[in-house]
């Protein structure tokens, strides 16, 4: 184990600020905008950037920036989706120390030309899966 995903329930991240920890605390419900960044210092030690909680790539990508500029590591992750909406979150996979892209893992059926896994990695999808 080398992070814990928010602990606490959101809006709880005060009480983190006194707690001693062993491993590295990540941010996630408690995190969807560059706003939320600054009161998160000292309580987090990365954040989990999702497309879906962000509203889209432009805002993931600048939260990113924003978020290594304070100090934080990065998580890339996503909800349950096909590989068309996990394919976007692949372009913060450089920036980021965690990488959490398994949503169409999780479902019955993916998309064709979906993203390819092999064990713990995920590679690009085909760019036939853009239509």
């Amino acid at each position: 184990v080398t992070l814990v995903e928010q602990p606490l329930p959101a809006g709880n991240d005060a009480a983190l600020a006194q707690i001693k920890r062993p491993l590295a605390v990540c941010a996630d419900e408690s995190v969807h905008a560059r706003a939320s960044l600054e009161g998160l210092r000292d309580r987090y030690d990365a954040v989990n950037i999702k497309l879906d909680k962000t509203g889209g790539l432009t805002e993931a990508l600048a939260m990113a920036d924003a978020a290594q500029a304070l100090g934080f590591d990065i998580m890339v992750g996503c909800m349950v989706a096909t590989s068309l909406a996990m394919a976007p979150a692949m372009l913060l996979t450089p920036q980021a120390r965690f990488v959490d892209l398994d949503g169409p893992l999780l479902l019955a059926r993916d998309r064709d030309h979906r993203l390819r896994y092999d064990g713990s990695l995920v590679y690009p999808a085909e760019a036939a899966l853009w239509g």
